[in-house]
């Protein structure tokens, strides 16, 4: 019994120890399984902001398009609202799917920024199927989406803690 009190202090070390590590390699774990969680949705989240942008960025250039068809944008590519109303109804049932995903996965800033953007895609396509040449009006239009856009965008570099990009406003030159 003498030598097992004296080696009671070693044993008592040894379970420590043992509990010691386990709960280092169990915590180390779930601190890793929680990094690579985060770093999946993230990827996801940024797919489902790039795909929104690119779902409704067709219906922008469509309805640019269309614009210059009437003479109020200078886009090279007219296009007549006949041959554009089924490419914007394609292009209007394309950026559902996204749009669910973006609410189901997207920050709130970011929605409420797609909205305002979704918004003013909206307020171009009226003003396209009003038939209306008012280039003025339009320029108010086409400003009021870069701007939307633009939030957009900065909302989506914020909630993926991103560096700050370019605004994507470049003029165009005329050649």
């Amino acid at each position: 019994m003498n030598t097992f009190i004296q080696q009671l202090p070693a044993l008592i070390g040894v379970v420590i120890g043992a509990l010691g590590s386990y709960v280092a390699i169990v915590r180390g774990d779930q601190a890793r399984f929680r990094r690579e969680r985060d770093a999946r949705w993230e990827e996801r989240r940024l797919e489902v902001y790039a795909e929104y942008a690119r779902s409704l960025k067709k219906s922008v250039t469509l309805t640019y398009r269309v614009a210059s068809h009437f003479g109020n944008d200078p886009h090279p590519h007219p296009l007549s609202p006949a041959e554009a109303e089924p490419l914007l109804a394609e292009a209007t049932v394309d950026r559902d799917p996204p749009g669910e995903a973006l609410l189901l996965l997207g920050s709130t800033e970011v929605v409420d920024k797609a909205r305002a953007w979704v918004g003013a895609v909206m307020a171009m396509e009226r003003f396209m199927r009003a038939e209306t040449h008012d280039p003025d009006a339009w320029r108010e239009l086409m400003e009021r989406q870069r701007a939307s856009r633009e939030g957009y965008y900065a909302a989506v570099r914020d909630d993926l803690a991103l560096p700050p990009g370019h605004s994507g406003r470049w003029p165009v030159t005329q050649i």
